[in-house]
């Protein structure tokens, strides 16, 4: 294995990979010198300023992750790939539409696994309630995160609200139908909180908000399927389930809480917290797709959801622009 890319959260890969058993970290790519520096001493790697230096090293690599800027992604990824070299990478897939295209085209050419890095499909309550899916007709997504200087290569939809965009157009189902988005930049030059409602074919409506300007951490997801409302704390990672018995009646549940109160809650609605067995998401994430490189299995999530995930959020992007025109919104845009 190799990491490319060891900033951040290139530095988190790092240390997983070492951790994980029957995967072997050999490399890595990073051109900051100093960065390079530190890995080196810290891993006893060696670290190769470009791509085409760590594959004229003839390190026979089997897999890599991409943890380069965003819009690094498809050139990292493509020489990687074209190299018979398996990729993990990260959120978003690529920049545009065409890159992550671009990619896939590789992919099946050179009989490759090429995984996006959707971290919270791995989270374990995502994990555990899942396959407990019914129809999910209402979706609730808040992200919102502290301020930091990570990141901002992309605005909060790449950066923080497409990890709920890739959930919600998994649990969904559908197409989408129609986006309504507003953004607004407050300390970088690019959006740093946005408000989106999509809805979608089937008639699911979802609304999202994102900020990366907040004075709190909250990662949350609130749904609603027949008879049944599910909320996950994703930085928890544990879930809530009301369910409404098969037997529910409105009118007897109201004669019995007038009866004996309401001190245990609505007669006639069960409440429950699904096991969510233990783990760190990345490292799950990385588990699944070392299992994809050995069995050639296709990954969890697949470059075409991550594609996906990418369409949606440059829609949201486009209308967020056109909201900001019809709304003469130029002076948060420009800075004045």
């Amino acid at each position: 294995m190799a990491v490319a890319g060891t900033g951040a959260f290139g530095r988190n890969h790092l240390r997983v990979y070492r951790e994980l058993e029957g995967a072997e970290l050999i490399a890595a790519i990073e051109p900051n010198a100093a960065r390079a520096a530190e890995v080196e001493e810290q891993y006893r790697i060696p670290v190769f300023a470009s791509v085409e230096s760590a594959l004229g090293a003839d390190l026979r690599l089997d897999a890599a992750s991409v943890a380069v800027p965003t819009i690094h992604h498809h050139a990292v990824a493509a020489q990687l790939l074209e190299a018979g070299i398996d990729c993990l990478v990260e959120k978003p897939i690529a920049a545009t539409l065409a890159e992550a295209d671009d990619l896939i085209a590789i992919t099946a050419r050179k009989g490759r696994v090429l995984q996006p890095g959707h971290l919270e499909r791995f989270n374990p309550a995502i994990l555990a309630i899942e396959p407990q899916l019914t129809r999910p007709m209402f979706f609730e997504a808040h992200r919102l995160s502290v301020f930091t200087p990570r990141s901002l290569d992309v605005d909060v939809v790449l950066d923080l609200m497409i990890h709920d965009l890739d959930i919600v157009l998994t649990f969904s189902r559908s197409h989408v139908r129609e986006v309504r988005a507003v953004g607004l930049p407050i300390l970088s030059p690019k959006v740093d909180i946005a408000n989106v409602r999509v809805e979608f074919e089937s008639g699911c409506v979802a609304n999202f908000t994102a900020s990366r300007v907040s004075t709190e951490r909250v990662r949350k997801l609130r749904f609603f399927e027949p008879r049944q409302y599910v909320s996950v704390d994703y930085a928890r990672r544990d879930l809530l389930v009301i369910a409404v018995d098969a037997g529910f009646s409105l009118e007897k549940a109201l004669a019995l809480g007038e009866a004996g109160g309401f001190a245990e809650g609505l007669p006639g609605l069960s409440f429950s917290k699904p096991a969510v067995a233990p783990g760190e998401p990345l490292k799950l994430e990385i588990s699944s797709f070392l299992d994809s490189v050995r069995t050639r299995r296709a990954p969890h999530v697949t470059a075409h959801q991550g594609r996906e995930a990418l369409g949606l959020a440059l829609e949201i992007q486009r209308t967020m622009a056109e909201h900001a025109d019809r709304a003469g919104l130029a002076d948060f845009f420009n800075g004045d």
